[in-house]
């Protein structure tokens, strides 16, 4: 049995431990606890700290590390092991143990500072995330995050396949999960990263298709009012259905023909993107010109792009209404439909039109709000006018243009 020992030279002020290792070696190793407690030792209760105290801190450090070595030589020392002997060590000598945060604790912990960081829009996919994955964890999610397991990590991407999800978006759901274990183990609360060790499916590529140009025009001769602007807006511009539908006139710049907005993904970066009026777009937008804070498609803003009566549910019916019919991918469990074609094929179209007419890459970047901020620094009020060329190669989809 370990026990404890004085420096027979008396030249160290600190117990000494006497134990057998996992190998059977026999060691000495200093518990650096104090024979003699300095003035200021205090016990967990405020009062100064005896020799018996000291004594009996050592002892337990010296019965902790005969513990780990006999798990050791039995095969049964583990990191959450060394763990809990080491919290039940220091609980027990300082009336306080090591740090232990549940998996729901810490990811709620680190959802709200993702909140504050992030837009609106991302924190909510983050949100939507932390709210499945611990769903999926079930009773788990109670446990320790050190005790999350590549097998919960797997559990929960093979449960939002099962949801009918893509194998890219159950991936990139499983990303987000894998930047918050991430976080924690920049904290200190894990070793690893559960996420890491799962091994990656393949996923599946080219799902998603354009819109050729006559199927724009088919959209646009399908529909009118706010929706056409809306279309129109979406292959001029290449912005989402979100920010289409939430532009104001304020972000119109009629004398310089130009969009100037912040799309809602990037909001935290105060990256700004700028894009000059396709002629068509120019005609159709200026019928019905305002100002300031005025809506730009009154009937859209303030709506869900998702969701059964959503925007991009009426957008599927304006398609059906043009003859499109696209490839069904996936049906979820819950009844949704996957397909190769929605609104964001318009963004789509529109990088591809500007690739096909062979407007550079960096241009392309700067048009769609894919550049650094360093990148967009360059184009300015003076770069305009190269914008301007690049845009009007763009076809005409307007009836009788």
């Amino acid at each position: 049995m370990a026990s404890l020992a004085q420096d027979s030279k008396q030249r160290s002020p600190f117990w000494y431990c006497c134990y057998t290792t996992a190998d059977g070696r026999q060691l000495k190793k200093s518990t650096k606890v104090r024979i003699r407690p300095a003035r200021g030792d205090l016990k967990p209760d405020g009062t100064q700290k005896t020799a018996a105290d000291t004594r009996k801190e050592a002892l337990e450090v010296c019965l902790t590390l005969e513990a780990a070595e006999n798990m050791a030589a039995q095969g049964t020392l583990s990191e959450r092991t060394v763990k809990r002997l080491l919290s039940g060590m220091l609980e027990r000598t300082t009336g306080k143990g090591l740090q232990s945060v549940s998996a729901k604790e810490w990811l709620t912990q680190w959802l709200a500072e993702k909140r504050r960081a992030r837009s609106a829009g991302t924190s909510e996919r983050y949100g939507q995330c932390v709210k499945e994955f611990i769903s999926s964890l079930g009773g788990r999610a109670a446990l320790p995050i050190d005790a999350i397991t590549t097998g919960d990590i797997a559990a929960y991407r093979d449960a939002q396949l099962t949801e009918g999800k893509s194998r890219s978006t159950a991936k990139q759901n499983v990303g987000n999960i894998s930047t918050a274990f991430n976080a924690a183990r920049r904290r200190g609360l894990i070793a690893n990263n559960p996420c890491d060790a799962l091994e990656h499916l393949p996923v599946e590529h080219a799902e998603r298709q354009n819109f050729t140009s006559a199927q724009v025009a088919s959209l646009v001769r399908s529909s009118d009012g706010d929706w056409r602007g809306a279309i129109l807006m979406g292959f001029y511009t290449g912005a989402r259905l979100g920010d289409i539908a939430a532009l104001r006139w304020e972000s119109i710049d009629v004398k310089e023909r130009a969009i100037r907005f912040m799309p809602k993904k990037t909001a935290p970066t105060g990256k700004t993107v700028v894009v000059p009026l396709h002629p068509d777009l120019e005609r159709v937008l200026l019928k019905r010109p305002g100002v300031g804070k005025a809506p730009v498609f009154p009937s859209l803003i303030g709506k869900k792009t998702g969701g059964a009566h959503g925007l991009s549910r009426s957008f599927a019916k304006i398609m059906a209404q043009a003859g499109i019919r696209p490839d069904i991918i996936r049906h979820t469990d819950r009844g949704r439909r996957n397909t190769t074609l929605s609104f964001h094929s318009l963004r789509h179209a529109f990088v591809s039109a500007l690739a096909n007419a062979g407007i550079s890459i960096e241009t392309r970047q700067a048009l769609a709000g894919h550049a650094s901020a360093a990148m967009n620094l360059a184009y300015t009020h003076r770069e305009l006018d190269p914008l301007r060329a690049a845009v009007s190669v763009l076809p005409s989809v307007l009836p009788g243009a």
